[in-house]
Protein backbone atom coordinates (compact mmCIF):
# COMPACT_ATOMS: atom_id res chain seq x y z
CA UNK A 1 0.00 0.00 0.00
CA UNK A 2 1.34 3.45 -0.93
CA UNK A 3 1.88 5.70 2.08
CA UNK A 4 3.91 8.49 0.42
CA UNK A 5 1.92 10.54 -2.06
CA UNK A 6 3.07 13.34 -4.38
CA UNK A 7 1.30 16.68 -4.28
CA UNK A 8 2.46 18.44 -7.45
CA UNK A 9 2.50 22.10 -8.39
CA UNK A 10 0.56 23.51 -11.33
CA UNK A 11 1.16 26.35 -13.73
CA UNK A 12 -1.39 28.47 -15.54
CA UNK A 13 0.22 28.41 -18.99
CA UNK A 14 -2.16 31.17 -19.98
CA UNK A 15 -4.93 33.07 -18.20
CA UNK A 16 -7.47 35.38 -19.83
CA UNK A 17 -10.24 37.31 -18.07
CA UNK A 18 -13.22 37.25 -20.41
CA UNK A 19 -15.86 38.94 -18.28
CA UNK A 20 -17.30 39.59 -14.85
CA UNK A 21 -20.53 38.16 -13.51
CA UNK A 22 -23.15 40.09 -11.58
CA UNK A 23 -22.01 38.36 -8.37
CA UNK A 24 -18.50 39.76 -8.82
CA UNK A 25 -16.79 36.54 -9.90
CA UNK A 26 -14.54 36.85 -12.92
CA UNK A 27 -14.97 34.58 -15.94
CA UNK A 28 -11.75 33.04 -17.21
CA UNK A 29 -10.10 30.93 -19.84
CA UNK A 30 -6.99 29.25 -18.45
CA UNK A 31 -4.77 26.26 -19.16
CA UNK A 32 -3.53 24.15 -16.25
CA UNK A 33 -0.46 21.94 -16.51
CA UNK A 34 1.25 20.03 -13.68
CA UNK A 35 4.91 20.08 -12.73
CA UNK A 36 6.97 17.03 -11.80
CA UNK A 37 7.80 18.89 -8.59
CA UNK A 38 5.87 19.59 -5.42
CA UNK A 39 5.14 18.61 -1.84
CA UNK A 40 5.09 15.06 -0.47
CA UNK A 41 2.43 13.76 1.91
CA UNK A 42 2.98 10.75 4.15
CA UNK A 43 -0.33 9.27 5.28
CA UNK A 44 -0.82 6.44 7.78
CA UNK A 45 -4.35 5.16 8.56
CA UNK A 46 -5.31 5.08 12.23
CA UNK A 47 -7.52 2.62 14.07
CA UNK A 48 -9.69 5.41 15.44
CA UNK A 49 -11.38 8.43 13.86
CA UNK A 50 -8.71 11.02 14.72
CA UNK A 51 -7.23 13.21 11.96
CA UNK A 52 -3.76 14.31 13.05
CA UNK A 53 -1.51 16.66 11.07
CA UNK A 54 1.88 15.87 12.60
CA UNK A 55 3.71 18.65 10.74
CA UNK A 56 1.65 21.80 11.36
CA UNK A 57 2.13 24.68 8.95
CA UNK A 58 3.26 27.86 10.70
CA UNK A 59 0.54 30.46 10.83
CA UNK A 60 -2.20 28.11 9.61
CA UNK A 61 -4.45 26.59 12.30
CA UNK A 62 -5.32 22.93 11.67
CA UNK A 63 -9.01 23.70 11.26
CA UNK A 64 -8.15 26.05 8.38
CA UNK A 65 -5.52 23.81 6.78
CA UNK A 66 -6.81 22.28 3.54
CA UNK A 67 -5.08 18.98 4.41
CA UNK A 68 -7.15 18.56 7.57
CA UNK A 69 -10.29 19.96 6.00
CA UNK A 70 -10.03 17.51 3.07
CA UNK A 71 -9.53 14.53 5.39
CA UNK A 72 -12.50 15.50 7.55
CA UNK A 73 -14.69 16.16 4.52
CA UNK A 74 -14.03 12.68 3.12
CA UNK A 75 -14.38 11.15 6.58
CA UNK A 76 -17.79 12.76 7.02
CA UNK A 77 -18.92 11.72 3.52
CA UNK A 78 -17.84 8.11 3.97
CA UNK A 79 -19.37 7.86 7.43
CA UNK A 80 -22.66 9.31 6.20
CA UNK A 81 -22.92 7.08 3.11
CA UNK A 82 -21.54 3.78 4.41
CA UNK A 83 -23.07 1.01 6.50
CA UNK A 84 -21.06 -0.44 9.41
CA UNK A 85 -18.25 1.98 8.65
CA UNK A 86 -15.09 1.18 10.59
CA UNK A 87 -13.31 4.06 12.35
CA UNK A 88 -11.45 6.14 9.79
CA UNK A 89 -8.58 8.29 10.93
CA UNK A 90 -5.12 9.20 9.70
CA UNK A 91 -1.75 10.56 10.75
CA UNK A 92 -0.54 12.96 8.05
CA UNK A 93 2.86 14.55 7.51
CA UNK A 94 3.83 16.99 4.79
CA UNK A 95 7.23 17.75 3.32
CA UNK A 96 6.59 21.28 2.06
CA UNK A 97 8.53 22.48 -0.98
CA UNK A 98 6.00 24.77 -2.65
CA UNK A 99 5.81 28.38 -1.45
CA UNK A 100 2.52 29.40 0.12
CA UNK A 101 0.54 31.96 -1.82
CA UNK A 102 2.73 31.57 -4.88
CA UNK A 103 0.09 30.72 -7.45
CA UNK A 104 1.36 27.15 -7.81
CA UNK A 105 -1.75 25.57 -6.30
CA UNK A 106 0.02 24.04 -3.31
CA UNK A 107 -2.92 24.09 -0.91
CA UNK A 108 -5.39 22.82 -3.51
CA UNK A 109 -2.94 20.10 -4.53
CA UNK A 110 -2.50 19.05 -0.89
CA UNK A 111 -6.27 18.76 -0.49
CA UNK A 112 -6.62 16.72 -3.68
CA UNK A 113 -3.81 14.35 -2.69
CA UNK A 114 -5.46 13.77 0.69
CA UNK A 115 -8.80 12.98 -0.97
CA UNK A 116 -7.24 10.59 -3.50
CA UNK A 117 -4.97 8.88 -0.97
CA UNK A 118 -7.50 8.43 1.82
CA UNK A 119 -10.13 7.22 -0.65
CA UNK A 120 -7.76 4.31 -1.34
CA UNK A 121 -6.37 3.83 2.17
CA UNK A 122 -9.84 3.87 3.72
CA UNK A 123 -11.36 1.78 0.87
CA UNK A 124 -14.11 4.35 0.33
CA UNK A 125 -14.59 3.36 -3.31
CA UNK A 126 -15.37 6.81 -4.68
CA UNK A 127 -14.53 7.55 -8.32
CA UNK A 128 -12.52 10.61 -9.34
CA UNK A 129 -15.66 12.51 -10.36
CA UNK A 130 -17.14 12.04 -6.88
CA UNK A 131 -13.87 13.12 -5.27
CA UNK A 132 -13.67 16.14 -7.57
CA UNK A 133 -17.20 17.18 -6.60
CA UNK A 134 -16.23 16.93 -2.93
CA UNK A 135 -13.04 18.85 -3.60
CA UNK A 136 -14.90 21.76 -5.17
CA UNK A 137 -16.16 22.60 -1.66
CA UNK A 138 -12.52 23.18 -0.67
CA UNK A 139 -11.44 25.32 -3.62
CA UNK A 140 -11.96 25.89 -7.34
CA UNK A 141 -8.60 24.33 -8.29
CA UNK A 142 -8.99 21.12 -6.27
CA UNK A 143 -10.92 19.20 -8.99
CA UNK A 144 -8.08 19.73 -11.50
CA UNK A 145 -5.63 18.03 -9.15
CA UNK A 146 -8.10 15.24 -8.33
CA UNK A 147 -8.73 14.42 -11.99
CA UNK A 148 -4.98 14.50 -12.63
CA UNK A 149 -4.83 15.61 -16.26
CA UNK A 150 -3.83 18.93 -17.77
CA UNK A 151 -7.00 20.89 -18.36
CA UNK A 152 -8.53 23.88 -20.08
CA UNK A 153 -10.81 25.73 -17.66
CA UNK A 154 -13.62 28.17 -18.42
CA UNK A 155 -16.40 29.90 -16.52
CA UNK A 156 -15.08 30.79 -13.08
CA UNK A 157 -12.69 27.86 -13.41
CA UNK A 158 -15.18 25.08 -12.81
CA UNK A 159 -15.75 24.04 -16.45
CA UNK A 160 -12.91 21.65 -17.30
CA UNK A 161 -11.87 19.73 -20.38
CA UNK A 162 -8.68 17.67 -20.78
CA UNK A 163 -5.88 19.27 -22.76
CA UNK A 164 -2.45 18.19 -23.99
CA UNK A 165 -0.14 21.20 -24.27
CA UNK A 166 3.55 20.70 -25.05
CA UNK A 167 5.49 19.37 -22.06
CA UNK A 168 8.24 21.97 -21.71
CA UNK A 169 10.84 22.63 -19.03
CA UNK A 170 10.33 25.57 -16.71
CA UNK A 171 12.41 27.71 -14.41
CA UNK A 172 9.91 28.65 -11.71
CA UNK A 173 10.83 31.54 -9.43
CA UNK A 174 9.26 33.25 -6.41
CA UNK A 175 9.72 37.02 -6.04
CA UNK A 176 9.60 36.87 -2.26
CA UNK A 177 6.23 38.59 -1.88
CA UNK A 178 2.72 37.27 -1.42
CA UNK A 179 -0.02 38.54 -3.72
CA UNK A 180 -3.58 38.22 -2.39
CA UNK A 181 -5.82 37.24 -5.29
CA UNK A 182 -8.45 39.93 -4.43
CA UNK A 183 -5.80 42.63 -4.92
CA UNK A 184 -5.43 41.61 -8.57
CA UNK A 185 -9.11 41.07 -9.34
CA UNK A 186 -10.18 44.32 -7.65
CA UNK A 187 -7.79 46.51 -9.63
CA UNK A 188 -9.76 48.84 -11.94
CA UNK A 189 -7.10 48.51 -14.64
CA UNK A 190 -7.42 44.71 -14.90
CA UNK A 191 -8.33 43.71 -18.46
CA UNK A 192 -11.74 42.03 -18.22
CA UNK A 193 -12.86 41.81 -21.86
CA UNK A 194 -10.50 39.40 -23.59
CA UNK A 195 -12.52 37.71 -26.35
CA UNK A 196 -13.59 34.13 -25.70
CA UNK A 197 -11.75 31.78 -28.07
CA UNK A 198 -11.83 28.01 -28.63
CA UNK A 199 -8.97 25.99 -27.13
CA UNK A 200 -7.66 25.11 -30.60
CA UNK A 201 -7.12 28.81 -31.34
CA UNK A 202 -5.64 29.54 -27.91
CA UNK A 203 -3.06 26.77 -28.25
CA UNK A 204 -1.85 28.29 -31.53
CA UNK A 205 -1.61 31.87 -30.23
CA UNK A 206 1.18 33.27 -28.05
CA UNK A 207 0.35 32.59 -24.39
CA UNK A 208 -0.29 35.49 -22.01
CA UNK A 209 -1.75 36.26 -18.58
CA UNK A 210 -4.17 39.17 -18.17
CA UNK A 211 -3.27 39.44 -14.47
CA UNK A 212 0.42 39.98 -15.17
CA UNK A 213 0.35 43.74 -15.94
CA UNK A 214 -1.40 44.39 -12.61
CA UNK A 215 1.08 42.25 -10.67
CA UNK A 216 4.01 43.98 -12.35
CA UNK A 217 2.52 47.42 -11.64
CA UNK A 218 1.73 46.79 -7.99
CA UNK A 219 4.68 44.62 -6.98
CA UNK A 220 8.13 45.82 -8.02
CA UNK A 221 9.60 42.43 -7.07
CA UNK A 222 7.48 40.75 -9.75
CA UNK A 223 8.50 43.39 -12.26
CA UNK A 224 12.17 42.91 -11.40
CA UNK A 225 11.98 39.12 -11.65
CA UNK A 226 10.10 39.04 -14.94
CA UNK A 227 12.36 41.67 -16.48
CA UNK A 228 15.39 39.53 -15.67
CA UNK A 229 13.88 36.25 -16.92
CA UNK A 230 12.59 37.77 -20.16
CA UNK A 231 16.18 38.36 -21.23
CA UNK A 232 16.56 34.59 -21.61
CA UNK A 233 13.19 32.99 -22.42
CA UNK A 234 9.43 33.57 -22.75
CA UNK A 235 8.31 34.23 -19.16
CA UNK A 236 4.94 34.80 -17.49
CA UNK A 237 3.09 35.09 -14.22
CA UNK A 238 1.22 31.97 -13.09
CA UNK A 239 -2.33 32.53 -11.89
CA UNK A 240 -2.54 35.79 -9.97
CA UNK A 241 1.04 35.27 -8.75
CA UNK A 242 3.34 35.70 -7.12
CA UNK A 243 5.42 33.00 -8.87
CA UNK A 244 6.63 33.48 -12.43
CA UNK A 245 8.04 30.95 -14.86
CA UNK A 246 10.35 30.92 -17.86
CA UNK A 247 9.82 28.36 -20.62
CA UNK A 248 12.58 26.20 -22.15
CA UNK A 249 12.81 23.29 -24.57
CA UNK A 250 15.30 21.32 -22.44
CA UNK A 251 16.37 20.85 -18.84
CA UNK A 252 20.00 21.91 -19.48
CA UNK A 253 18.84 25.20 -20.99
CA UNK A 254 16.67 25.95 -17.94
CA UNK A 255 19.42 24.96 -15.50
CA UNK A 256 21.94 27.15 -17.32
CA UNK A 257 19.81 30.23 -16.70
CA UNK A 258 19.08 29.24 -13.08
CA UNK A 259 22.80 28.76 -12.43
CA UNK A 260 23.57 32.30 -13.60
CA UNK A 261 20.66 33.89 -11.76
CA UNK A 262 21.32 36.72 -9.31
CA UNK A 263 21.56 35.82 -5.65
CA UNK A 264 18.12 37.27 -4.87
CA UNK A 265 16.34 34.87 -7.27
CA UNK A 266 14.78 31.86 -5.55
CA UNK A 267 13.71 29.16 -7.97
CA UNK A 268 13.75 25.61 -9.23
CA UNK A 269 13.63 23.78 -12.55
CA UNK A 270 10.90 21.25 -13.31
CA UNK A 271 9.20 19.66 -16.27
CA UNK A 272 5.62 20.34 -17.23
CA UNK A 273 3.59 17.11 -17.39
CA UNK A 274 0.07 16.49 -18.62
CA UNK A 275 -0.52 13.51 -16.31
CA UNK A 276 -0.13 14.38 -12.66
CA UNK A 277 2.63 12.60 -10.67
CA UNK A 278 -0.15 11.67 -8.23
CA UNK A 279 -1.97 9.72 -10.93
CA UNK A 280 1.23 8.19 -12.28
CA UNK A 281 2.00 6.68 -8.89
CA UNK A 282 -1.57 5.40 -8.60
CA UNK A 283 -1.35 3.63 -11.93
CA UNK A 284 2.08 2.19 -11.19
CA UNK A 285 3.84 4.15 -13.89
CA UNK A 286 7.44 5.22 -13.39
CA UNK A 287 8.19 8.73 -12.21
CA UNK A 288 10.38 9.50 -15.20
Amino acid sequence: MIHQWPSPAKLNLFLYVTGRRADGYHQLQTLFQFLDYGDTLTIEPRQDDQIQLLTPVAGVPDEQNLIVRAARLLQQYCTTHAIDTPPRGADIRIEKRLPMGGGLGGGSSNAATVLVALNELWHCGLCDEQLAALGLDLGADVPVFVRGHAAFAEGIGEQLQPANPAEKWYLVAHPGVSIPTPVIFADPELKRDTPIRPLSALLQAPYANDCEPIARKRFREVEQLLSWLLQYAPSRLTGTGACVFAEFDSEPAALQVLNQAPAWLRGFVARGVNVSPLHRIRSGQSES
